[in-house]
């Protein structure tokens, strides 16, 4: 016996009652409760689904599948669902965007993740970490610069790696012979590297001959990676016609995918486009999530916005705070030192 029908005798056996032995009021109080229950049954995910089209309920032997674009019905199959799809669309678009809206504005995981020596967290500015094509590690400019010592305590040669102690390249054919082999193991930064030679041509830190298409193919392959980076380099293909037309909307379809992956530079992008677009509220909301993960730019788009009365003083107030908790999360007595001795070391 299913619970509909045990529900169904239960009322019926509460009526007979009531007919001969309760007082007025009753069994209109027994039978509000079970109503009550009926009521709840249908969205109670423990309880029987049915097909939204044909009212197929779910069995052992048949499983229903969620709408991919809001998950608030269930369908026997496709057909099912384009069948019932001229009901359903209009509340499935207004859910699917709600739902997107919410995975972009998550605050999302920090871009870079943490020096695998320190542990620190690793700056968003580039000069504050470097890349070891040895090894494939994100390395912080405290701990590329700080003196390395043997287990005796004497200073020994840093002319390596400071993860790997791989020998530093002595000319620009081992660097690149070395980011071409990281490719080759499907390294999604060496991606990022080789494609941004491509991308800046004779220009470039490696004079490579500038090919955007080779570019574009290398941040797809990066992207397939989970790369966010290559995310947000593609949209900046299609806002500046790199190697493709223009097209406004999917750079900013790839800018959002960046930032939900969190790509700092994406989300003050997207921020700016919100901007010019006239949604400041939106706009704000992109700012802050990016002011604090480390973006200087957002936080002084912040600052500019209250300045022009169209953000309030707690706007900005949250939004330093947040950013000077992001310094803090990121500041140590070795960054600090390679910064002063060079500028090719700031990290903020």
């Amino acid at each position: 016996m299913n619970i509909i029908t045990y529900i169904g005798r239960q009322k019926s056996n509460m009526s007979s009652t009531s007919d001969s032995n309760c007082k007025d009021g009753e069994s209109k109080s027994n039978d509000d409760g079970v109503c009550f229950m009926l009521q709840n049954m249908s969205t109670d995910d423990n309880n029987i689904s049915v097909c939204e089209n044909c009212g197929k309920a779910e069995e052992e032997s048949h499983k229903l599948k969620a709408c991919t674009a809001c998950k608030m019905v269930k369908y026997c199959n496709r057909e099912c669902q384009i069948a019932h799809r001229p009901q359903h669309k209009k509340e499935c678009k207004r859910r699917a965007a709600e739902l997107y809206d919410i995975e972009l504005f998550k605050q999302p995981p920090s871009q870079h993740g943490d020096c695998p020596i320190c542990f620190l967290r690793l700056p968003l500015l580039e000069t504050g970490r470097t890349y070891y094509a040895c090894c494939g590690k994100v390395i912080c400019s405290g701990c590329t610069y700080a003196p390395v010592y043997d287990n005796q305590g004497n200073e020994v040669d840093n002319e390596k790696c400071p993860f790997c102690r791989t020998s530093t390249p002595r000319s620009i054919e081992e660097q690149i012979k070395r980011t071409t082999n990281r490719v080759e193991m499907n390294d999604a930064q060496a991606m990022i590297n080789l494609s941004c030679d491509y991308r800046d041509g004779a220009k470039g830190r490696r004079g490579y001959p500038q090919d955007y298409t080779k570019a574009l193919e290398l941040y797809h392959r990066a992207a397939e990676l989970g790369n966010a980076g290559a995310y947000c380099n593609i949209g900046l293909a299609y806002n500046n016609g790199e190697g493709v037309e223009v097209d406004k909307k999917k750079a900013r379809y790839y800018y959002e995918l960046a930032a939900m992956k969190g790509h700092t530079r994406a989300r003050h992008n997207l921020g700016c486009l919100e901007g010019r677009a006239g949604n400041i509220d939106q706009a704000m909301r992109h700012f802050t999530i990016a002011a604090r993960n480390g973006c200087n730019d957002s936080l002084n788009k912040i600052q500019q916005t209250y300045s022009n009365g169209h953000a309030t003083k707690e706007d900005y107030t949250k939004a330093l705070q947040s950013y000077q908790t992001y310094l803090g999360e990121i500041k140590s007595r070795q960054r600090d030192e390679a910064a002063a001795a060079d500028e090719q070391n700031r990290y903020y």
